[in-house]
């Protein structure tokens, strides 16, 4: 499905990507781990275009990235729900569902998408800007389903939100990964993405030093001691 070759990015003289390769087969929630600073962000940045490539292929069911420019992306079924959320605050809940789509939305997936999402429904005319963190988080999920994605990227979802919401949204990302959405998850609780992923990408410095299942490195502490600092 999702697939990177030897991708590379530059900033200035500062080689951040240096050779990235990783897949993401249909169905599959796959977690991208490491230290702050490595380039976990860039590297999800690459893939929606939103950051030139200095070299390597980016490619989305058999379609080559490098001719479809940023915008287009979406609408190739690649939601993306950024650090930071990305939301419009003064634009209404509901106008912020709808950035994005190339019409008026599909009526069916809408109340689809407020059925999940209660609260979202309860505040459709209060702009995003007043919601909580974990409101803003749930818009942000909530408007790449409204795009009727086959993969959707998720970059550190649980980062600043309340902890009473934060069970929801990994129980939400695990729903939409059951209802056969695959996911690509940057999450610094390695626990909660060890929990919700299949398998494990994990990064240091520009490179990807260790990919596997992710029973396999739950067995593994030393390494994940090595790699992220952490305990199991």
């Amino acid at each position: 499905m999702l697939s990177l070759a030897d991708v590379h990015v530059h900033y200035g003289k500062l080689h951040i990507l240096q050779g990235v390769s990783m897949q993401v087969n249909e169905g599959e929630a796959v977690a991208l781990l490491g230290r702050n600073g490595v380039g976990k962000t860039t590297t999800l940045r690459a893939i929606m275009g939103l950051v030139p490539r200095s070299a390597g292929k980016v490619s989305f069911d058999g379609a080559d990235f490098d001719t479809i420019a940023p915008h287009r992306v979406p609408r190739m079924g690649v939601g993306y729900v950024p650090q930071g959320r990305g939301i419009f605050p003064n634009l209404t809940v509901y106008e912020n569902l709808c950035v994005g789509l190339p019409g008026k939305p599909d009526l069916e997936i809408e109340a689809r998408v407020l059925e999940r999402f209660p609260r979202l429904k309860e505040r459709a005319r209060q702009l995003g800007g007043t919601l909580s963190g974990g409101e803003q988080q749930m818009l942000a999920i909530a408007r790449c389903l409204m795009m009727k994605p086959k993969l959707i990227i998720f970059d550190e979802p649980t980062e600043g939100v309340m902890p009473k919401l934060v069970s929801d949204i990994r129980r939400e990302i695990h729903r939409i990964n059951e209802s056969g959405v695959s996911v690509l998850l940057v999450e610094q609780n390695v626990k909660t993405a060890l929990k919700l992923c299949q398998r494990v990408f994990i990064m240091e410095k520009g490179i990807i030093v260790h990919a596997g299942a992710a029973q396999e490195l739950k067995a593994q502490p030393g390494l994940v001691h090595r790699y992220l600092g952490l305990s199991l």
